[in-house]
């Protein structure tokens, strides 16, 4: 767990008010608009910055601004939830990576894969798989956001917005001005940067030391958006995140260059494709074990949410299950009909996703980080093992992982800010299970159009996507089977395992200074 300052810790669940309104006609219609407007315009932000900013802060800003247009006495409680449709739709929208992966491995003749896919068809996978997505993360409100009380630094950032943009008196103002100081201050720091392609004053990036890692990209990027998630995540995650950049990308390069398994002239990702096995196996190791040395809470989690005990403002159990289960038969319908995949390789995908997206919630509640990309490159990893040449399983099923992960990861940043207006995350996931759809469209129609306006593939593309790019290069290595591991992969990733198995039980035993 994280040690992140006290008050984030053990912030106090505020009550609503006896009667106060919130999944009301004006919040529905204000979420779908926000949903429709954030899920439209993300894409183009993610293949051409090669990352996904959080959008919480602003789809609840815009929520504010929205709800305004109906009447002045809306609350934030109904912000919260136009603030749950902004996020799952940007977080549907996010991938759009996936879809630039595809383009990018039918642009290679040499690989003879050919999958196109109609927007249509990418719409019920998309809303499919995101949904299963959201389900699926349900039940573990109660154990990561109520019972082990973890940070997920931008649910705590949203909810502060809430408080404020609802706030009158004196210390909301302050709290406000202390807002709009903390985002001027990074908006305008970040379109200085070459990134923001506004001023381009001076690179984003700021690299430091040797060749190796300069070619590595240790350096210092310069964006309030990291400072402002470290003060919120705590010293010890910082401290344990600053030691895993080191040994990644400081000392391995050299250790690997020794041995052979890279050569000089190299570039990130052939650091990457080595670093990603050990580096996924301790996250994944970690979060499954920290699970398991907590069963007792988290089967007084399960226990709490059976009939009998459960709140009237939770998800109802029987609607989970469900909708687990029409979900995950009409997202084996649809990738069998549409993606031409196998029905086992689709159930082996969910299955293999569910403790996936529980080691990833745990990383991401504790460090602000959502490992969707290493997730599903460990997917891959693993569809490169059961199912070799098949380049098609291994996008698809790793593109299943990242969507579940995606949409687990926003519905419990939501599930954070409700807990501390006091929402109910009853109609919390109603909302993300409402805009999930309408992100799906939004991206399903708007990629085609950005990828024919300004190109993904080629010298002159002007969308390049660098998350694409590492997603279809993973697949084109990992198409040959297993032997495409590079040496000593797999034993670090063994190694590494075990190492963070260790470490959380170390962790248990209150050693407050073992990394995490």
């Amino acid at each position: 767990m994280s040690d992140s300052p006290e008050p984030l810790r053990t912030h106090a669940v505020c009550k609503r008010p006896a009667g106060v309104r919130e999944l009301t006609v004006r919040a529905v219609v204000a979420g779908v608009f926000i949903a429709a407007f954030i899920g439209a315009a993300y894409p183009y932000v993610v293949m051409k910055i090669g990352y996904g900013p959080n959008t919480s802060i602003v789809a609840a800003i815009f929520g504010y601004a929205t709800l305004g247009l109906f009447s002045k006495d809306f609350n934030r409680w109904e912000n919260n939830l136009v603030q749950t449709a902004g996020t799952s739709a940007g977080s549907t929208a996010f991938l759009c990576v996936i879809l630039a992966a595809f383009d990018m491995l039918n642009a290679d003749a040499s690989l003879n894969f050919h999958l196109s896919i109609t927007p249509m068809q990418c719409f019920v996978w998309l809303t499919s798989a995101g949904c299963l997505g959201v389900l699926m993360a349900v039940p573990m409100r109660r154990h990561f956001i109520v019972d082990e009380k973890l940070t997920y630094a931008d649910g705590v950032a949203a909810g502060e917005t809430l408080i404020v943009l609802d706030g009158h008196d004196t210390e909301a103002r302050q709290a406000a001005r202390a807002l709009a100081v903390g985002a001027l201050a990074s908006a305008g720091l970040m379109l200085m940067t070459q990134d923001a392609l506004v001023l381009k004053w001076f690179p984003s990036v700021l690299l430091l030391g040797t060749a190796v890692t300069m070619a590595t990209g240790v350096g210092i990027n310069w964006s309030l958006l990291s400072l402002g998630s470290g003060m919120l995540v705590g010293l010890r995650i910082n401290a344990s995140m600053l030691l895993g950049m080191a040994i990644s990308w400081i000392i391995t390069p050299y250790a690997l260059l020794r041995y052979g398994v890279i050569t000089q002239g190299f570039n990130k990702n052939d650091v990457l494709f080595w670093v990603m096995w050990p580096a996924t196996g301790m996250l994944v190791a970690g979060g499954l074990a920290s699970l398991a040395l907590r069963w007792k809470i988290l089967a007084k989690t399960f226990r709490n949410l059976s009939t009998a005990n459960v709140r009237t403002e939770d998800f109802p159990l029987k609607g989970v299950g469900a909708g687990v289960a029409i979900t995950g038969v009409a997202l084996i319908v649809v990738q069998k009909i549409s993606l031409g995949l196998d029905a086992w390789i689709t159930g082996v995908a969910i299955l293999l996703s569910l403790p996936l997206m529980l080691a990833g919630l745990r990383v991401l509640g504790e460090t602000n980080w959502g490992p969707i990309s290493a997730l599903s490159n460990m997917m891959q990893g693993i569809f490169g093992i059961l199912a070799p040449g098949h380049i098609a399983a291994n996008m698809v099923a790793s593109g299943t992982t990242g969507t579940i992960a995606v949409e687990s990861e926003a519905l419990m940043q939501d599930y954070k800010a409700g807990d501390m207006i006091g929402s109910s995350p009853k109609y919390l996931t109603i909302m993300q299970l409402l805009a999930t759809p309408v992100g799906a469209a939004a991206v399903s129609w708007m990629y085609p159009l950005l990828r024919d306006t300004y190109g993904i593939v080629g010298e002159h593309a002007g969308l390049t996507s660098p998350i694409s790019r590492k997603w279809a290069g993973f697949a084109e290595i990992l198409s040959r089977g297993f032997s495409a591991l590079p040496p000593g992969a797999v034993t670090a990733l063994v190694v590494a395992s075990i190492i963070g198995v260790v470490f959380t039980a170390l962790e248990a035993r209150k050693l407050k200074w073992i990394p995490s």
